[in-house]
């Protein structure tokens, strides 16, 4: 034991090296032949330390699911205003047999929640009371998914040992990115505003690139999970550490909300398309029925003869989008607690009554689908994703996330954690937009113990039966339409994986009615051009952090990390 956690130390040490001495202007890319005897594993997340703890226990003997666990876990040390165990998310598995499942662990609302427990007695939204405090928080469900994953479909590597590199990184510390450092100064009077002075992510002056970050706190919380596993959050010391900050801050969590909490799986959307067969998640996240919807009515018009940037192109998909987003906001929600019709919102014959008014060369106004005046204002969102194959050649696609920048912004003191602000993702009063600009009704209201309804769209790609990819970003409401284009990119333009992902990006969601574009990625013509057919532009920073693997035709595996950000994709 003490020769392993040298030896991982020394590991991760190196890595920090790496991560303060490199600065990447490309995607990270690795490149692995299969071999019927020969190991080989490929990890893709959102953080250099995250990627090579994955990939250490891929080398240990580890599988996909047994590597992934490791990797969320030192995300939650590495990348606090993503990574989590105080969120949720969802997960795609494919078996070497071609089998795929899908977990949801999103959170739920506490059970003393109600619908319009966010407005005021004039029934007007409290401002930032579903964003921001204890009481946007939903009962995380991170810690259940990663048991029952590493009980489905892991066990290669003893569960304590999955723990190690976490432990490792939040006793020893590690050194911050110039983003994660920037990120957390941003922050600094929200986390005083809601959390004690001495919490670690506090400092006195500044934070810059290199300064080292120790989380005693989130060290010991993990420790506990190793040796107890689900029961010490959801019927232990972790669960009481949560209900006492619940209670001090007057928040409504219960001990019956951490008890009854279960991961649940659920039946993979699956979409066949041309040559392909995408397997991703089914209700309360909506990314699989759009991905459904966007890539049917798209699919007799879309020619790989037209670039992804021509204005045809980005017209027909805008079009797209913001049909089936607008559908997302009327119907969508938790099927548990909501009936939606999902066979007649797939079906060919609603989507061709839906593409009926489509104008090759003029925008269909939002207004004429439905009325309403909202506005992006966020355009960092606060979503993970890892992407893993193994030598056994399993697969599997996870994102999670803790909604904003640090979920509500409340840190659990004793456990070392922050909590999420997925109860924003409720429609919280017909009409009215949530952080991402996205607005729903009845299907996805607030109810005790009900899912909120998602955008996570973490999504593996067969290609006449073969494994073919597997991808998934953060981005909020730009999931969908990110993960989309990236496909699009590799399967219908013919772009090498690198391209795909860090090719600029565009996003339609219906309302605000207009299309989202990255700074300087339409030139005056393009944009001229699309003006022209009555859209409207609005530049932001950037859409979506991708994280893909891609297998070609030969079996070399290839993986692609997001120049966006810290991202990083490692293989052996």
């Amino acid at each position: 034991m003490k020769r392993y956690r040298h030896s991982l130390f020394i590991q991760l040490a190196v890595m920090a090296l790496i991560v303060l001495g490199c600065k990447r202007n490309s995607p990270a890319a690795f490149e692995i032949h299969k071999s019927a005897t020969g190991s080989k594993g490929m990890v893709v997340t959102a953080h250099p330390l995250a990627s090579e703890a994955g990939l250490h226990i891929l080398r240990q003997g580890g599988n996909a699911a047994d590597a992934a666990i490791a990797v969320q876990l030192a995300l939650a040390v590495v990348y606090p205003r993503a990574g989590n165990l105080g969120g949720g998310g969802f997960m795609v598995y494919r078996h070497a047999d071609g089998t795929v499942t899908t977990l949801d662990f999103r959170e739920k609302a506490p059970l003393a929640s109600h619908r319009d427990m966010y407005l005021d007695s004039t029934g007007s939204v409290i401002p930032n009371s579903s964003t921001t405090g204890i009481l946007a928080a939903g009962i995380p469900g991170t810690v259940a998914g990663l048991a029952e994953m590493y009980r489905v479909h892991g066990g290669l590597t003893p569960w304590p040992k999955l723990f190690e590199p976490a432990i490792h990184l939040a006793e020893k510390g590690f050194r911050l990115t110039a983003l994660e450092a920037d990120r957390l100064n941003r922050y600094r009077g929200e986390f005083l505003q809601h959390n004690p002075a001495e919490m670690p992510f506090i400092s006195n002056k500044p934070w810059k690139e290199g300064d080292l970050l120790r989380q005693k706190e989130l060290a010991g919380t993990l420790r506990l999970l190793a040796s107890e596993g689900r029961k010490a959050f959801y019927a232990g010391p972790i669960k009481e550490m949560v209900l006492k900050v619940s209670q001090e801050k007057n928040g409504c969590f219960s001990d019956q909300d951490f008890v009854s909490y279960e991961a649940e799986w659920r039946a993979p959307v699956s979409i066949r398309w041309r040559d392909f067969t995408l397997y991703t998640m089914g209700l309360p996240s909506s990314g699989g029925i759009l991905l459904s919807q966007i890539l049917a009515m798209i699919d007799p018009m879309l020619s790989d003869s037209l670039g992804h940037h021509d204005p045809y192109h980005i017209h027909l998909l805008a079009e797209a989008e913001r049909r089936a987003y607008a559908d997302r906001a009327a119907y969508l929600g938790d099927a548990d607690y909501y009936p939606v019709a999902v066979d007649t919102l797939k079906s060919i014959s609603y989507l061709l009554r839906k593409w009926s008014d489509f104008d090759p060369g003029q925008a269909t106004p939002s207004h004429s689908i439905y009325a309403s005046s909202i506005q992006i204002d966020k355009e960092t969102f606060e979503t993970t994703h890892l992407s893993i194959t193994d030598a056994l050649g399993n697969a599997i696609a996870i994102t999670t996330t803790l909604n904003d920048n640090y979920g509500c912004k409340v840190w659990v003191p004793e456990a070392g954690f922050f909590l999420n602000n997925e109860m924003d993702d409720f429609s919280i009063k017909p009409g009215t937009p949530n952080l991402y600009g996205l607005i729903g009704g009845e299907a996805n209201a607030i109810a005790p113990g009900k899912r909120m309804l998602s955008s996570m769209t973490p999504t593996i790609v067969e290609h006449q039966g073969h494994l073919y990819m597997a991808l998934g970003s953060p981005g909020g409401s730009t999931i969908i339409t990110s993960v989309l284009q990236v496909f699009l990119n590799k399967a219908v333009f013919g772009m090498s994986i690198d391209s795909a992902v860090s090719s600029s990006r565009y996003h339609h969601q219906w309302l605000p009615d207009e299309i989202l574009v990255e700074e300087h990625a339409f030139d005056h013509q393009l944009q001229n051009q699309l003006i022209g057919m009555g859209h409207k532009i609005n530049e932001v920073h950037q859409i979506g952090l991708i994280e893909a693997i891609w297998i070609d035709s030969a079996g070399t595996y290839h993986g692609a990390a997001d120049p966006r950000g810290d991202d990083h994709a490692t293989g052996w």
